[in-house]
């Protein structure tokens, strides 16, 4: 049949007679999830396997004491230029889990599962991320801790205050050890925060571990491949540590920075958590200068996970380039 003007004609006037189909109902595919994946990350330094072991992130609004020698206004300027939310601070954690070939090393342990209940699960994830990697804590042969904070250490107990690595020797920085185990220096700590930091610490590592740990010093290797680095100011005995194998080597910084904007960017700014806050800003300018010199990679413990990057210098302070993502270890 020809298809003429009236055809087509009679054909639309159908159409726009005709009534319309329900619409079809969209469904989608499934619920909304209500929480991330797993986060761990892998990398080698030589013939060593450094896991990165997310123990979630702290956020809390920003007071003007945080940082004891800049106005607030300069630090969400700092924020705000980093693309980062103003008015508010966070702070990651990410402790590690080292395969050395015959020794299984965990370093620092994050907020400890009670952390977990207090943050609604946005910290104090260490545990289960742990295990998702394919850790089992019983299998660790050592705990090598970098300094006596809440987020490095309370990792080290179970919610019911049980060792969480029952097998495992824990190494302690000497120096640390011998101030926060000092009943003078707690007498004498000013009350609030200092006065709460000695009393955890005697909770977990007498309370805990009854004091079975073993000290260490720097400029030793503390495990294979791991040398303990003097970098006080953060607190008296803070750690960091050289990871080497072969010719391979990443810096482990500890809490020479805490989070790199603003603290890279601005190394000469003071953190109220500092105890010696002249101390750890030479140490934090020592050891960028150094890592840029020699162009190591550094792995950040307060840093956006996984945490692993290089420092350039950038006009008075320093800029961390994160390093890229690898779908191979």
């Amino acid at each position: 049949m020809k298809l003429t003007r009236r055809h087509a004609l009679a054909g639309a006037a159908a159409i726009t007679a005709a009534p319309l189909l329900p619409p079809l109902q969209a469904k989608a595919a499934a619920p909304m999830a209500d929480k991330q994946a797993p986060s761990f990350y892998r990398y080698k330094v030589g013939d060593i396997q450094v896991t990165v072991v997310s123990d979630g992130r702290s956020t809390f609004k920003l007071e003007d004491s945080f940082i004891t020698n800049a106005k607030k206004e300069e630090v969400n300027a700092a924020l705000e230029k980093a693309f980062l939310p103003k008015d508010v601070f966070t702070i990651h954690f990410a402790p590690l889990v080292i395969n050395t070939g015959g020794k299984l090393v965990v370093i620092d342990t994050g907020n400890g599962p009670v952390a977990k209940t207090n943050s609604k699960g946005a910290n104090g994830l260490f545990g289960e991320n742990m295990v998702a990697a394919g850790f089992d804590p019983k299998a660790v042969d050592m705990v090598v801790i970098s300094h006596f904070h809440g987020d490095h250490v309370n990792g080290l107990l179970t919610a019911d205050g049980t060792p969480a690595f029952p097998n495992a020797e824990v190494l302690v920085p000497a120096t640390e050890w011998k101030f926060w185990m000092d009943d003078g220096e707690m007498s004498r700590a000013p009350a609030g925060r200092m006065q709460g930091l000695f009393k955890n610490n005697r909770n977990v590592f007498e309370a805990g571990l009854k004091k079975k740990v073993t000290p260490y010093e720097w400029g030793k290797e503390v495990a294979p491949g791991l040398l303990a680095v003097d970098t006080i100011g953060h607190t008296p005995g803070h750690t960091s540590y050289v990871l080497s194998s072969g010719s391979g080597k990443v810096y482990i910084q500890s809490d020479v920075t805490n989070n790199p904007n603003p603290f890279a960017t601005n190394p000469g700014w003071h953190a109220f958590f500092d105890q010696d806050a002249e101390m750890a800003e030479k140490t934090r300018r020592r050891v960028y200068d150094m890592v840029v010199a020699e162009k190591l990679q550094v792995q950040g413990f307060h840093y956006p996970f996984p945490g692993l990057g290089h420092i350039v210098k950038d006009g008075a302070g320093y800029q961390v380039i994160p390093a890229p993502w690898n779908p191979v270890i």
